[in-house]
C-alpha cells in the first residue's frame, strides 16, 4: 500500500461491539445528554422515565394501580404490581437488545416503549442495576455491573405480591458529579400521574394522583390567573385543556401515550394549527395566529399505535398519520377541535367575551409596537455587524441538522469585558456563545414589552436568543446567566431573571434558563489544586492537601484565568436551573423581589444574605 499521507484503514480497523459497548459508548444515542442533572431531560432522569415506562404500560394494560420509586444516595428503586416479567426471559430483557413484550401489538397496543432499548440502557449506563420479578408465587432477579451479569439467582418460591422491581445507581464515571432534583422527578412523576388517571405514584413518602386529567395539570402549571375556566375536551384518543392568562407567549404541555414530548412535535403543531382555525371559524375574523395564541396555556394527549419519535428518548414525535386508518394527525387534531372546541364555546358564552378581549388586546399592542419593533430590529442588526456584545458559536438548537450537540448549544450572559473575555477565551466554539452586558440591566418588572425594543440591551438579546416571536427558533438550549458571587453579581442575576420571568416566562418553563455555578475558592499546593465551591468544600479541601497549602479567594470572574475558566464551563461545568415553582406565581414572586421593598424582604436579605467574613472564617 502507497503511503499516501493519509490515515491507514483495514480490516483489524473494523470491529464489532456487543449492546452494552454501543451503549456506554454512544449513550448520547440512547438517553440523549449525559449532564448531572441540573436540567430535566438529562440522561440519569430518562433512566428513571425508562423504567418507570415499562410499569406504565402494565397499569394501561390493566394491571397493577400502584408505583412506588425512592431515591436515596443516587439508587433509585422502582417497584410496580404488575405482571411480572415471565421469569425465564428476566435477563433476557434487561441484557438483550431487541427483546421485549411490547413487540407483540396485541399484549401493548399503544406502548411508549416499543423499540426493546429502554432497560438495557439502564443496565448498561449503571454502575449497579439488580431486576426483581415476582409472578406465579415465584421469584427470579439478577444483577449487574455496567451491563455485565454477576448475579444470575435461581428461581425461588415467593409470597410477595407479583409485579416488578429495579434497583439501579447510574455510572460516575459517565454522568459526572451528578445528582437528582427533586423537582425534576416530581414533575415527571405528576406529569404520569395527570396522563394515567387512577394511577397511584409513591415518591419518597409523598403521593401523586389525578381525577381530571390535564385539567389538573394546567391548575397545577399555571403561575398567573386564568382569564376563564380551563376548556377541558375529550375524546377518543385526545384529550386537551385551554386557557389563556396576561403573559406573554405561549405554553404547552404535549403527550403521546403518556410520554412527555418535551420538544412538541407533529400533535403539538398539528394542536397550535387547529386552534387558530377553530377561532377564526367561530369569530368570522382573520386574526393574526401569534394574537390568538398570545398568552395560551394549553396540555394535548393523544394515544397513536406504534409511535414514531425523533430520538430513542422520545421528546419529539414524527408520525405524520394516525394508524391504523392512516388519517394524518392534522387531520384528527383538527376534526376534534373543529367539532368540539366550537361546540364548547357555542354553549359557554361566558368564555367567549374574555377569550375575545386578549385577542383583541394582543392585537392592539402589537400595532401599537410595530414602528418601534422595526426602529428595534434595525438597530439589532446595526449593532451586530460592528459590536463584539455577541461572540457566537457554530452549532445552535434550531439547527435543522440532526447534530447532538445542538443540545449542547449554550450562550453565557456574562457582566463586564473581563468576564465575558476569560470565558470567550475558554470557551469551545461550536457550542459556547458568549453575550456581554453593559454594566446592570433595567429593572424591568411591570414595564411592557415596548422596553424590550426600547432598551438597547434587551433589544440585542432577545435578537441574539431569536425569541421576539416565540420559542419556535431559540438559538441556544442553555441559557446561562455568568455573575460574580458579589452583591453586584447577585442584582444582576436577579435583574436578569426578572427579564426573562416578565417578558419569556415560557422560555424559563421549558428549562431554558440556568445559573453558572463558578468555584468561590482555589485550595492548592506543589502537587494538587482543588476548586471549592462552598466553605464546607474549602474546609475538606484544606484537610486533604494538609500543610497550610495556598487558599485563593476569587472575588470575581474576572479574577479567574481562561485557562481556569476552561475547566468550570467544559465536562465539570456546574449549573443550577431556574425553576419556578408551583407554590408562588410568577407575579406574586416578582412584586416580592422586584417590587416596592417591604418588611418581608428586607427580614429576607438580613437572614439569607452572606457576606465576606462568613465565607472565610473557618
Amino acid at each position: 500500500m502507497e503511503n499516501d499521507g493519509s490515515v491507514a484503514y483495514g480490516e483489524e480497523h473494523i470491529r464489532s461491539l456487543d449492546w452494552k459497548e454501543h451503549i456506554r459508548m454512544r449513550p448520547g444515542m440512547y438517553i440523549g445528554k449525559t449532564g448531572d442533572g441540573a436540567s430535566a431531560d438529562d440522561g440519569i432522569y430518562i433512566l428513571i422515565k425508562e423504567v418507570i415506562d415499562n410499569s406504565i404500560d402494565e397499569f394501561v394494560m390493566g394491571n397493577g394501580k400502584t408505583i412506588d420509586l425512592s431515591i436515596k444516595d443516587n439508587t433509585v428503586k422502582v417497584r410496580d404490581y404488575g405482571r411480572g416479567i415471565p421469569l425465564g426471559k428476566v435477563i433476557d430483557c434487561v441484557a438483550k437488545i431487541n427483546t421485549g413484550g411490547k413487540y407483540d401489538s396485541k399484549a401493548f397496543k399503544k406502548s411508549v416503549g416499543l423499540n426493546g432499548v429502554g432497560t438495557k440502557a439502564v443496565n448498561a449506563l449503571s454502575e449497579y442495576f439488580k431486576i426483581e420479578s415476582i409472578r406465579e408465587n415465584k421469584i427470579k432477579s439478577a444483577e449487574f455491573e455496567r451491563g455485565n451479569l454477576t448475579v444470575d439467582a435461581p428461581i425461588e418460591d415467593s409470597s410477595i405480591r407479583r409485579g416488578t422491581r429495579t434497583t439501579f445507581t447510574p455510572d460516575s464515571t459517565i454522568f459526572k458529579n451528578y445528582k437528582y432534583r427533586v423537582e425534576y422527578v416530581k414533575n415527571m412523576l405528576w406529569n404520569y400521574a395527570y396522563l394515567n388517571r387512577g394511577l397511584h405514584l409513591n415518591f419518597n413518602g409523598e403521593e401523586f394522583h389525578s381525577e381530571n386529567g390535564l385539567l389538573d395539570l394546567l391548575k397545577e402549571k399555571m403561575s398567573d390567573e386564568p382569564l376563564y375556566p380551563i376548556i377541558h375536551l375529550e375524546g377518543d384518543d385526545i384529550e386537551v385543556a385551554i386557557t389563556h392568562t396576561n403573559a406573554y407567549g405561549e405554553e404547552y404541555y404535549s403527550f403521546v401515550n403518556g410520554q412527555f414530548t418535551t420538544q412538541g412535535g407533529t400533535h403539538q403543531g398539528a394542536f397550535r394549527e387547529a386552534y387558530v382555525k377553530v377561532i377564526r371559524d367561530f369569530f368570522g375574523k382573520m386574526y393574526e395566529a401569534i394574537d390568538i395564541r398570545s398568552g395560551i396555556v394549553a396540555a394535548v394527549s393523544v394515544k397513536v399505535i406504534e409511535p414514531v419519535f425523533e430520538s430513542q428518548t422520545k421528546t419529539k414525535l414524527g408520525s405524520t398519520e394516525i394508524e391504523p386508518d392512516g388519517q394524518s394527525m392534522r387531520a384528527f387534531v383538527t376534526d376534534f377541535l373543529s367539532r368540539n372546541l366550537d361546540n364548547f364555546l357555542h354553549k359557554n358564552p361566558e368564555v367567549v367575551q374574555p377569550l375575545q378581549r386578549k385577542i383583541v388586546q394582543s392585537e392592539k399592542e402589537r400595532r401599537d409596537m410595530a414602528g418601534i419593533r422595526q426602529l428595534a430590529r434595525k438597530r439589532a442588526k446595526e449593532v451586530s455587524l460592528h459590536n463584539k456584545k455577541l461572540r457566537d458559536c457554530r452549532v445552535h438548537f434550531n439547527d435543522p441538522k440532526d447534530d447532538e450537540r445542538k443540545t449542547e448549544s449554550t450562550i453565557f450572559i456574562t457582566e463586564g469585558d473581563s468576564a465575558s473575555g476569560s470565558i470567550t477565551k475558554a470557551r469551545n466554539v461550536n457550542t459556547q456563545a458568549v453575550f456581554s452586558l453593559k454594566g446592570k440591566p433595567l429593572n424591568c418588572y411591570g414595564l411592557t414589552k415596548k422596553i424590550v425594543y426600547q432598551n438597547e440591551e434587551f433589544n440585542l438579546l432577545q435578537a441574539a436568543l431569536n425569541i421576539e416571536d416565540g420559542l419556535d427558533d431559540l438559538r441556544y438550549n442553555n441559557i446561562v446567566i455568568a455573575t460574580d458571587a458579589d452583591v453586584d453579581g447577585m442584582h444582576i442575576r436577579l435583574l436578569m431573571i426578572t427579564f426573562f420571568l416578565q417578558f419569556f416566562p415560557d422560555l424559563v418553563k421549558a428549562g431554558h434558563l440556568y445559573i453558572l455555578d463558578t468555584p468561590l475558592f482555589r485550595v492548592r499546593n506543589k502537587k494538587e489544586t482543588i476548586y471549592c465551591y462552598s466553605d464546607e468544600e474549602r474546609v475538606a479541601a484544606i484537610e486533604k492537601l494538609g500543610n497550610k497549602p495556598e487558599i485563593t479567594r476569587f472575588k470575581g470572574l474576572g479574577e479567574i484565568s481562561p485557562d481556569e475558566f476552561k475547566d468550570f464551563i467544559g465536562d465539570n461545568i456546574r449549573l443550577e436551573p431556574v425553576i419556578v415553582g408551583k407554590d408562588l406565581g410568577i407575579n406574586p414572586l416578582l412584586e416580592f423581589y422586584m417590587g416596592k421593598n417591604t418588611p418581608d424582604r428586607q427580614q429576607f436579605i438580613i437572614k439569607n444574605l452572606k457576606v465576606e467574613k462568613d465565607l472565610i472564617t473557618d
